[in-house]
């Protein structure tokens, strides 16, 4: 099933209306989708480099909305469902805690999640499950997608199809390694 729902995602990319579905996929992957919405802008991109920012913009507008349908999954299904099955077991407290520290590193998980392949769609609804501060969660979103999506464009429109297959398999990780220095540069220097 995710084969034919990825195929279909790139035949979408040679579509005469190819930016409202990137703007599609690029919403529902930020809440239910499980294809990222890299699979379309790559095509696109390469396609018609003149539009490398419009497609960039166009991705992280869609996203950063459809972050906040997944921050109200999290608000509303777990007040109706998780609390009151945690209040039963007695671990209502336990989540407060859990709730307080997600908070407290909140801006780094959105950060995190919204640049590196991490599924952006759990943070967003765990944004909204522990309470995040919606301004923290929308302004964190802005800066981690666009950071995300405006770098895929970047490099695309500079270097072209050489630079696709780093982007594919090793963007993610070059990332990932960049966030853990900055965040453990941050933990030294405030330790030290």
């Amino acid at each position: 099933m995710l084969t034919n729902l990825y195929n279909w995602t790139l035949r979408m990319a040679d579509h005469p209306r190819a930016l409202w579905v990137l703007a599609l996929v690029s919403f529902a992957e930020s809440s239910v989708f499980p294809i990222p919405p890299d699979v379309l802008m790559i095509p696109m991109i390469l396609a018609r480099p003149s539009r490398a920012w419009l497609i960039a913009a166009v991705a992280l507008v869609a996203s950063v909305l459809g972050g906040l349908l997944g921050y109200a999954i999290g608000a509303f299904a777990f007040d109706q469902i998780g609390q009151p099955i945690l209040a039963s077991l007695g671990k209502a407290d336990a989540m407060s805690e859990f709730n307080s520290r997600f908070n407290d590193f909140g801006f780094w998980a959105v950060l995190g999640a919204g640049i590196t392949p991490f599924p952006f769609k759990v943070i967003t609804i765990m944004s909204g499950w522990t309470g995040m501060p919606l301004a923290t969660f929308v302004g964190t979103a802005i800066i981690a997608r666009g950071i995300r999506f405006f770098l895929v464009a970047a490099l695309l429109w500079k270097f072209g199809a050489p630079i696709r297959d780093f982007i594919e398999r090793r963007l993610g990780l070059m990332t990932t390694l960049f966030l853990i220095l900055l965040f453990g540069g941050f933990l030294l220097v405030r330790y030290l």
